[in-house]
């Protein structure tokens, strides 16, 4: 306050960055007397996407990019929508970001706290006990918690089916045509 500063640091750092990106932007008044205007950036910040147009109103205190706001201190919409029509930007910053405002908060005294062996300590009333229930069985194969529905039931087959044959009732140990399919002959040509 003794070097003359009006806002808190944080938003004068804001104000200055918004001011430099206010040179960038072109400003259409759509009404002096509502105080209405359209703002487009002149430089894209990533080439191949168009530049966006914002709505600003400075009598109900709103831009379209929503920072005017949500933080309640002027955006570069704004900051440059006040440069066209020669108004001070600093009128829409909030009174919460003042030094007076601020310094107000720390004004009154805090108690010092007593030596931390002095404090009192309520004993506890109660104890806390874990919900068994609620508790994963470590033992065994995981269980499912999906719910099953009538997409998950199978068709009823006939069983198991032979591997070499697909002929249902026996295995491939006792398939009837074991031999054919190994190639083994039954040991007529043998002399």
């Amino acid at each position: 306050m003794v070097a003359g500063h009006v806002f808190v640091e944080h938003v004068r750092d804001a104000m200055v960055a918004n001011r430099q990106l206010a040179r960038s932007i072109n400003v259409k008044i759509y009404s002096r007397r509502l105080e209405t205007f359209r703002v487009t950036k002149t430089i894209s910040r990533r080439p191949g996407i168009p530049t966006r147009s914002y709505g600003v109103d400075l009598r109900n205190r709103r831009c379209e990019c929503r920072r005017f706001e949500t933080l309640h201190y002027p955006c570069a919409h704004v900051v440059a929508a006040c440069a066209k029509v020669n108004v001070n930007v600093e009128q829409y910053v909030d009174d919460v970001y003042t030094l007076e405002r601020t310094l107000r908060v720390w004004e009154k005294e805090f108690p010092v706290l007593p030596d931390l062996s002095m404090w009192e300590v309520p004993p506890t009333i109660f104890e806390l006990l874990p919900d068994r229930g609620l508790r994963r069985n470590p033992r065994g194969r995981p269980q499912s918690s999906r719910i099953r529905n009538e997409m998950d039931i199978r068709e009823k087959s006939d069983g198991k089916r032979c591997g070499l044959c697909r002929l249902s009732g026996h295995s491939r140990n006792k398939c009837p045509q074991r031999n054919f399919h190994v190639g083994q002959s039954s040991g007529l040509g043998r002399n």
